[in-house]
Protein backbone atom coordinates (compact mmCIF):
# COMPACT_ATOMS: atom_id res chain seq x y z
CA UNK A 1 0.00 0.00 0.00
CA UNK A 2 1.10 3.26 -0.63
CA UNK A 3 1.87 6.03 1.97
CA UNK A 4 -0.38 8.16 0.09
CA UNK A 5 -3.40 5.83 0.45
CA UNK A 6 -1.99 5.49 4.28
CA UNK A 7 -2.31 9.05 4.59
CA UNK A 8 -5.96 9.05 2.99
CA UNK A 9 -7.16 7.11 5.29
CA UNK A 10 -5.78 8.41 8.65
CA UNK A 11 -6.83 11.77 7.34
CA UNK A 12 -10.49 10.37 6.03
CA UNK A 13 -10.93 8.38 9.75
CA UNK A 14 -9.46 11.71 11.67
CA UNK A 15 -12.35 13.89 9.88
CA UNK A 16 -14.79 10.76 10.39
CA UNK A 17 -14.01 11.04 14.11
CA UNK A 18 -14.20 14.52 14.42
CA UNK A 19 -17.19 14.38 12.15
CA UNK A 20 -18.64 12.45 15.19
CA UNK A 21 -17.17 14.78 17.77
CA UNK A 22 -18.71 17.67 15.97
CA UNK A 23 -22.05 15.81 15.68
CA UNK A 24 -22.10 14.44 19.31
CA UNK A 25 -20.97 17.97 21.14
CA UNK A 26 -24.00 19.49 18.89
CA UNK A 27 -26.29 17.17 20.17
CA UNK A 28 -25.08 18.13 23.93
CA UNK A 29 -25.03 21.67 22.91
CA UNK A 30 -28.12 21.62 21.72
CA UNK A 31 -29.71 19.60 24.93
CA UNK A 32 -28.26 22.01 27.17
CA UNK A 33 -29.50 25.15 25.10
CA UNK A 34 -33.11 23.81 25.73
CA UNK A 35 -32.55 22.98 29.11
CA UNK A 36 -31.57 26.72 29.21
CA UNK A 37 -34.48 27.39 27.73
CA UNK A 38 -36.55 25.12 30.14
CA UNK A 39 -34.66 26.65 32.62
CA UNK A 40 -35.40 30.26 31.68
CA UNK A 41 -39.15 29.46 31.07
CA UNK A 42 -39.71 27.57 34.53
CA UNK A 43 -37.90 31.18 36.25
CA UNK A 44 -40.58 33.42 34.25
CA UNK A 45 -43.38 30.79 35.15
CA UNK A 46 -42.31 31.27 38.89
CA UNK A 47 -42.21 35.02 39.05
CA UNK A 48 -45.53 35.33 37.72
CA UNK A 49 -46.98 32.79 40.07
CA UNK A 50 -45.01 34.63 42.62
CA UNK A 51 -46.57 37.50 41.96
CA UNK A 52 -49.89 35.79 42.01
CA UNK A 53 -49.31 34.74 44.94
CA UNK A 54 -48.04 38.07 46.09
CA UNK A 55 -51.41 40.04 44.90
CA UNK A 56 -53.62 37.40 46.63
CA UNK A 57 -51.99 37.87 50.15
CA UNK A 58 -52.03 41.92 49.30
CA UNK A 59 -55.26 41.29 48.55
CA UNK A 60 -56.42 39.05 51.46
CA UNK A 61 -54.82 41.57 54.10
CA UNK A 62 -56.80 44.00 52.66
CA UNK A 63 -60.06 42.25 53.48
CA UNK A 64 -58.55 41.39 56.85
CA UNK A 65 -57.95 44.76 57.60
CA UNK A 66 -61.55 45.63 56.23
CA UNK A 67 -63.33 42.58 58.30
CA UNK A 68 -60.95 43.93 61.44
CA UNK A 69 -62.24 47.16 61.10
CA UNK A 70 -65.75 45.76 60.72
CA UNK A 71 -65.60 44.04 64.02
CA UNK A 72 -63.96 46.72 66.09
CA UNK A 73 -67.51 49.04 64.55
CA UNK A 74 -69.12 45.85 65.58
CA UNK A 75 -67.98 45.56 68.55
CA UNK A 76 -68.32 49.27 69.69
CA UNK A 77 -71.62 49.46 68.53
CA UNK A 78 -72.46 46.10 71.16
CA UNK A 79 -71.19 47.63 73.66
CA UNK A 80 -72.87 51.57 72.81
CA UNK A 81 -76.24 48.74 73.20
CA UNK A 82 -74.90 47.37 76.42
CA UNK A 83 -74.65 50.88 77.66
CA UNK A 84 -77.69 52.23 76.30
CA UNK A 85 -79.01 48.78 77.89
CA UNK A 86 -77.95 50.13 81.33
CA UNK A 87 -78.80 53.56 81.14
CA UNK A 88 -82.23 52.10 80.39
CA UNK A 89 -82.39 49.91 83.20
CA UNK A 90 -80.91 52.72 85.54
CA UNK A 91 -83.83 54.31 84.60
CA UNK A 92 -86.77 51.98 85.14
CA UNK A 93 -84.76 51.90 88.71
CA UNK A 94 -85.29 55.28 89.00
CA UNK A 95 -89.15 55.72 88.09
CA UNK A 96 -89.61 52.05 90.14
CA UNK A 97 -88.71 53.74 93.52
CA UNK A 98 -90.33 57.12 92.47
CA UNK A 99 -87.13 58.96 91.87
CA UNK A 100 -88.01 60.25 88.23
CA UNK A 101 -91.41 61.43 88.55
CA UNK A 102 -90.61 64.87 87.41
CA UNK A 103 -89.81 62.91 83.86
CA UNK A 104 -93.54 61.57 83.53
CA UNK A 105 -94.90 64.86 83.71
CA UNK A 106 -94.92 68.17 81.01
CA UNK A 107 -94.10 71.23 82.14
CA UNK A 108 -98.27 72.23 81.44
CA UNK A 109 -98.99 69.44 83.93
CA UNK A 110 -97.10 70.89 86.86
CA UNK A 111 -99.84 72.40 88.42
CA UNK A 112 -102.20 69.60 88.23
CA UNK A 113 -99.51 67.79 89.88
CA UNK A 114 -98.30 70.15 92.46
CA UNK A 115 -97.59 68.51 96.01
CA UNK A 116 -96.47 64.93 94.35
CA UNK A 117 -93.45 63.33 93.94
CA UNK A 118 -93.69 64.72 90.66
CA UNK A 119 -93.65 68.31 91.07
CA UNK A 120 -91.03 69.60 94.17
CA UNK A 121 -92.03 72.17 96.29
CA UNK A 122 -90.36 75.79 95.07
CA UNK A 123 -88.51 77.35 97.59
CA UNK A 124 -90.10 79.27 100.43
CA UNK A 125 -93.62 77.09 99.77
CA UNK A 126 -94.05 75.23 102.62
CA UNK A 127 -92.73 72.54 104.66
CA UNK A 128 -93.03 69.11 102.76
CA UNK A 129 -90.52 66.96 103.26
CA UNK A 130 -89.81 63.50 101.07
CA UNK A 131 -91.09 61.77 103.96
CA UNK A 132 -94.40 63.74 104.47
CA UNK A 133 -94.46 62.90 100.29
CA UNK A 134 -94.13 59.12 100.84
CA UNK A 135 -96.32 58.88 103.69
CA UNK A 136 -99.34 61.00 101.75
CA UNK A 137 -98.23 58.35 98.92
CA UNK A 138 -98.62 55.17 101.03
CA UNK A 139 -102.17 53.23 100.79
CA UNK A 140 -104.11 53.90 103.35
CA UNK A 141 -102.80 57.12 104.36
CA UNK A 142 -105.01 59.75 103.48
CA UNK A 143 -103.18 59.64 99.72
CA UNK A 144 -104.83 62.40 97.83
CA UNK A 145 -108.96 63.52 98.27
CA UNK A 146 -111.85 61.91 96.73
CA UNK A 147 -114.68 63.43 96.45
CA UNK A 148 -116.17 61.22 98.71
CA UNK A 149 -113.84 62.66 101.48
CA UNK A 150 -113.92 65.93 100.69
CA UNK A 151 -115.11 66.71 103.47
CA UNK A 152 -114.50 64.16 105.56
CA UNK A 153 -112.78 64.40 109.11
CA UNK A 154 -108.35 63.42 108.00
CA UNK A 155 -108.98 64.33 104.46
CA UNK A 156 -106.05 65.82 102.86
CA UNK A 157 -106.85 69.14 100.68
CA UNK A 158 -104.72 70.94 98.07
CA UNK A 159 -104.61 73.78 100.45
CA UNK A 160 -103.43 71.20 103.72
CA UNK A 161 -100.28 70.39 101.57
CA UNK A 162 -98.88 73.70 101.28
Amino acid sequence: MSTVLIVVIVVVVVLVVLGGLLLTQRARIRERARIRDGERELDQRREQRVDEHRDEASRRERQADVAEQRARVAAQEAERQRAESRLAEEKARLHERGLADQDLIDEEERPRFAGTSAVEPAEGEGSSTAAQHEHERSPGAGGSPTDEDAGQPGAVNEADVR
